[in-house]
């Protein structure tokens, strides 16, 4: 049943929205009187030595000492407002950690949480000394608190230390970091790296031979969605419909149900959510409205929150070492608050492709050839669709696919002139496109610095569209003459870059391996007896065979054992008591960092190779699900 309503406090939460719900409350549910010194939360709640940490309340303006567990005093911070102070977390706390206080002259506050303190450890890494890395490889750091770990110490071209700060890592958690060497600016040799923590502790790397990357590459951003809204949940007004359960714990109240792997990377890692609005007020809390996350609403101005230009806005989302994360596994998550819609929520990544990058190509749609001049308040530059133009009165129409680009897609109009006025309107003049007139200062009008102007168009969403279809478009106004209109297309590189994936079998997380046949494939026409998986057509089986395969598979044990051998288990690949597993053979097995690996196939002339066509190919043993089986081309 959707909409239920846990506790007594959510209730009357509702009850209030009902009533007086604004973004600017006079309580703040913690009993604490507006602008009467309190602590409502602070973040992170588990610290290290020189840790930033946020503190968020009230009353802080006259705040003149900040006091740690163990007795520690702080006077230098920074009072960023009334209700937020930013500080470095000092030496000597306590290791049994406690409760933070903030003081005025007159009074104090004790936070409700305690504070609890950090011992970051580095165990190993996924790279083993004088192995080859790369530019552009992924390294992962094991250990544990590894949230605290700040910079990896590396060597450029010149043998200068270079520090990649912790914004550049690949992924951070507390058990995990993978950093991404950087492509070029990498010293080509041997030598020993370090890990750094906020503490000031510093880990050497293994002694690892590093080698720039190829010329001609380029990152590219690769989104995962996570959730897309199909247009079926619309503005949130304090409503609970966009809440999310992961699958171990659904209830049926969530809009969608999140699969236990991406619950966890979503706990664990950052990611995104877009959604539309001029100005929202966006809470991230629980199902049961207990918990909120960073202890405030997330408004314009906020820097988790980008203003995307378009009426969209991109929230970054880390729930790592917030409170939030004690409760969501049996409360859910949810995104409540005022006056937006959520479109997306999905995870990115940066990701090096071979080859160029994306590339901006000018697409000219009409230039002047020198026969229309100055505008003063005319309608010489009037545009519009072929067919529509009866009494002759446009400049130029244009064919169908292009006016569909108009009026769907940024287009950009170089304009002449010392200080342009520019309205942009219908053939009537009945509608101004953004309701104004253009001019220098505007954010849409760009000084080129040569005489002329940029003006970037974007019609979409504005009321002129309804019109320009029969009126036509027309940029008037004075003292200006247009000289070209185009659009800007990407040509995207990469080509001759990455083998992309081929799967020939995917699977689910229906059923696992249990030494037992689940995982069973052959030829076409082999499997009499219906005890394959799946078979597949000879030139895929000759490929299997000869080629090289990649199986993609998902642990669901602490301990898990791999092994390649024929249906009737008479000949194992690699020889037998060679199964994969965490203690054996565990350098084949790669670690995609998402809680995911895979092993590289290659068969040779391995005896199985002669087997496999009447016995079948077989992957058993215990405790993995096998999500794919994949070529590279």
């Amino acid at each position: 049943m959707k909409n239920i309503i846990h506790n007594l406090g959510a209730l009357l939460a509702v009850a209030l929205v009902g009533l007086s719900f604004t973004s600017c409350l006079d309580d703040d549910g913690l009993g604490m009187a507006a602008g009467s010194l309190g602590i409502k939360t602070f973040f992170p709640t588990k610290v290290v030595t020189n840790q930033p940490m946020t503190i968020n309340g009230s009353g802080f303006s006259a705040a003149s000492e900040i006091e740690f567990p163990g007795g520690v005093k702080v006077t230098n911070f920074e009072i960023v407002s009334d209700d937020m102070i930013r500080v470095n977390a000092p030496a000597g706390i306590s290791a049994e950690g406690g409760p933070l206080v903030v003081r005025t002259a007159s009074d104090a506050a004790e936070s409700r949480l305690p504070m609890a303190l950090g011992h970051p450890q580095v165990t190993g890494f996924d790279k083993q000394p004088e192995e080859s890395v790369t530019g552009g490889d992924l390294i992962t750091v094991f250990g544990t608190d590894l949230e605290f770990v700040n910079a990896v110490e590396l060597l450029d071209p010149d043998s200068v230390f270079q520090l990649i700060d912790q914004k550049d890592f690949y992924r951070k958690g507390t058990d995990k970091v993978i950093f991404r060497v950087p492509a070029k600016n990498i010293y080509k040799g041997s030598f020993v790296g370090y890990v750094h923590t906020y503490d000031g502790q510093k880990f050497a790397m293994p002694e690892l031979a590093y080698e720039p990357a190829a010329d001609g590459g380029h990152w590219e951003t690769v989104k995962t969605t996570i959730w897309k809204n199909d247009g079926s949940l619309g503005a949130i007004s304090w409503s609970n419909d966009y809440r999310f359960a992961p699958d171990f714990n659904s209830t049926g109240e969530e809009c969608y149900t999140v699969p236990q792997d991406i619950w966890q990377k979503m706990k664990e890692e950052t990611f995104y959510v877009t959604l539309k609005s001029e100005n929202p007020q966006i809470r991230v809390t629980s199902g049961w409205w207990s918990t909120t996350w960073t202890g405030e609403d997330i408004m314009p101005g906020n820097e988790r929150l980008e203003d995307l230009g378009d009426g969209t806005y991109k929230l970054a989302v880390t729930l790592a070492g917030d409170p939030l994360l004690d409760v969501m596994d049996a409360q859910h998550l949810l995104f409540t608050g005022d006056r937006y819609i959520i479109d997306e929520i999905f995870f990115e990544t940066e990701e090096w492709v071979d080859g160029p990058g994306d590339v901006e190509v000018v697409v000219p749609v009409w230039t002047n050839d020198g026969s229309i001049g100055d505008v003063n308040w005319n309608g010489i530059y009037r545009f519009g669709l072929d067919g529509t133009d009866s009494n002759n009165e446009c400049a130029a129409t244009f064919a169908q696919d292009i006016w569909d680009k108009i009026r769907t897609e940024p287009f950009y109009v170089i304009v002449k002139g010392e200080s342009p006025q520019i309205r942009v309107t219908s053939g009537w003049w009945s509608t101004t496109w953004t309701g104004e007139d253009i001019m220098p200062g505007s954010e849409h009008l760009e000084d080129l610095g040569d005489g002329t102007y940029k003006l970037t168009v974007n019609l979409a969403g504005d009321p002129l569209l309804d019109y320009i279809d029969v009126q036509h478009l027309l940029f008037t106004g004075s003292g200006f003459s247009v000289q070209k209109i185009y659009f800007i297309d990407i040509i995207h590189g990469g080509g001759g870059g990455d083998p992309k994936e081929v799967a020939f079998w995917t699977g689910d997380d229906s059923y696992h391996a249990n030494w037992d046949g689940v995982y069973r494939f052959g030829l076409d026409g082999t499997d009499s007896n219906n005890e394959c998986r799946a078979t597949f057509p000879e030139d895929v089986w000759n490929k299997i065979k000869t080629g090289t395969f990649y199986m993609l598979f998902k642990p669901i044990a602490d301990w898990y054992q791999i092994r390649i051998t024929n249906g009737w288990w008479d000949c194992q690949w690699q020889g037998s008591d060679n199964d994969f597993s965490p203690n054996n053979m565990s350098d084949r097995i790669i670690d995609n960092g998402d809680g995911t690996f895979y092993i590289e196939i290659n068969f040779g002339d391995d005896p199985i190779v002669g087997t496999l066509d009447q016995k079948h190919l077989l992957l058993t043993g215990s405790g993995y699900t096998l999500l794919k089986l994949y070529f590279l081309e």
